[in-house]
């Protein structure tokens, strides 16, 4: 008999402890799991996020890089994990694209939205003085197609470059993929490409320096790091796109302690060190967004990945 009651407590407790309360919780070091190599931009943020947001949980934090397949990998990966919140998932437009591609085991119904922590506009921009303005660079494409260079094939920047140029009756562009941002904005200022679809921080130096100039925002408002660059929506052109970076968690997290989750973030990512980098990469505060905004933003941007996907033909 004692040897079943003993049988039968530790069931209990093993049972219990992948139900862990916000009181309980975190109980060990929590992992951060993201699809980017050391130093991507995702990578950055996710590091950034955690300086403060360790010291709101009180637990140590580390990154789990997963790379491979768009997401695909750190997404099924994310998977096998238990559900006791000692595992958050870093979570991209690029992971919005995999998922409605069908190229991950994920979909939406697995993951919970906690908090956004960047929402960064696609910038189509041009060598300086190529175009007279945002008008022209338009009407040049009516003409005749112009080429893009992007870092992805079938995902954000080529997608955002081709709705552009369909949504605004130009024609059809030539796309260039080239490995990263920085070489993309060398490149472009080299006169590789026509444009190139960026994110601010991408081309900060090249900006600086009036190589290259910012002629488009594909956001539906214009950015505060630049006042004077018209969006594509008072072009006329209903087309929105930005590269989010944000946290999500298992569906079956226990609600307090994803409660416990998303406060810890919020206020690890409104501290001044997070707000900082932000100003630093050209974004602000607007960017940082808790787990309600998010995750509509979440679910809006698969729908409308999926839906440009099919419309340019990379997917049925």
């Amino acid at each position: 008999m004692n040897k079943l009651l003993g049988t039968a407590s530790l069931i209990a407790c093993a049972f219990g402890a992948g139900f862990a309360t916000a009181d309980e919780y975190p109980s060990k070091t929590i992992e951060v799991v993201t699809h980017a190599g050391n130093g991507g931009g995702t990578d950055v943020t996710t590091r950034m996020m955690m300086l403060r947001a360790r010291r709101e949980l009180g637990a140590d934090m580390v990154v789990v890089n997963k790379k491979g397949g768009g997401g695909a990998v750190a997404m099924d990966h994310y998977l096998d994990i238990p559900a006791d919140g000692h595992a958050i998932l870093t979570f991209t437009i690029g992971h919005a694209a995999t998922v409605a591609k069908g190229k991950t085991k994920m979909t939406l119904d697995d993951i919970r939205p906690i908090a956004r922590g960047t929402d960064d506009p696609q910038i189509l921009m041009v060598r300086c003085g190529a175009y007279e303005n945002a008008e022209a660079f338009v009407a040049a494409q009516k003409e005749a197609p112009i080429s893009y260079g992007t870092t992805h094939l079938g995902n954000i920047d080529d997608v955002s470059a081709f709705m552009f140029t369909l949504k605004g009756d130009m024609q059809i562009p030539k796309i260039v993929p080239f490995e990263g941002g920085a070489e993309l904005a060398t490149q472009l200022v080299a006169g590789a490409v026509d444009s190139a679809v960026l994110n601010l921080a991408e081309a900060g130096s090249q900006i600086e320096a009036g190589d290259i100039c910012p002629i488009v925002v594909l956001a539906d408002e214009r950015m505060a790091g630049l006042p004077d660059v018209s969006t594509a929506k008072e072009l006329g052109i209903p087309v929105s796109f930005s590269t989010v970076r944000g946290f999500v968690v298992h569906k079956d997290t226990p609600d307090d302690v994803a409660a416990r989750i998303e406060e810890a973030l919020m206020a690890s990512m409104n501290h001044s060190v997070y707000q900082g980098f932000l100003e630093s990469v050209g974004l602000d505060s607007t960017s940082v967004a808790g787990s309600e905004v998010w995750g509509e933003q979440v679910t809006t941007m698969t729908t409308d990945m999926e839906t440009a996907l099919k419309e340019l033909g990379f997917i049925e």
